[in-house]
């Protein structure tokens, strides 16, 4: 996305605990989480790059009030779109700005998307066709690629649904100027 949008960056993973932040968090909201996970990946990286700006950003996913992770094997994915098939999975994606460990900005969104009633057949060729791309993916789903088949209705920002809030980060990076205005 942030290629997308002409913005120059350098990609560095942040070597943080999700379930123990996640453990941690235990009775918060699923944005309030998210907006957290997002922080943490900013702080730690920014411990490694103090003088820089750090960008992170988590999403997590929310159905039927169970919040999933990312799937462990092709066995869990299809429990997943299993347990989804139907519902409306609420898509939560946190983002933060972090300089020398201080947080300058932070937010997250939220959309919901409608799962169609999904069959055996349907599950079992999805990840024939998708296994292990969606192995990465909340949710269990690429919404640019087959994901979209999984849906009768989205609501919210797309670039949420894609896992970031880009139209608040672009607007923060600005505030920050490290984009013209």
């Amino acid at each position: 996305m942030l290629d997308a949008a002409g913005v120059a960056y350098q990609a560095v993973p942040a070597d943080i605990d999700e379930r123990g932040i996640e453990t941690n968090m235990a009775g918060e909201t699923s944005a309030h989480i998210a907006s957290g996970l997002a922080v943490a990946k900013a702080r730690a990286v920014s411990a490694l790059h103090p003088d820089g700006l750090v960008l992170g950003s988590d999403s997590l996913v929310v159905v039927d009030g169970k919040r999933f992770d990312k799937p462990v094997s092709r066995d869990n994915a299809a429990e997943h779109l299993r347990f989804f098939s139907g519902k409306v999975m609420e898509l939560h994606s946190g983002a933060a700005l972090v300089r020398s460990g201080d947080v300058v900005w932070q937010t997250a969104a939220a959309a919901q998307l409608y799962v169609r009633p999904l069959s055996e057949d349907f599950i079992q060729s999805y990840l024939d066709a998708e296994w292990p791309e969606v192995s990465y993916c909340v949710g269990v789903f690429r919404i640019e690629a087959m994901g979209v088949q999984l849906f009768d209705r989205i609501e919210g920002d797309q670039f949420t649904v894609l896992g970031m809030p880009l139209l608040a980060v672009l607007g923060a990076l600005r505030d920050q100027d490290v984009l013209p205005a």
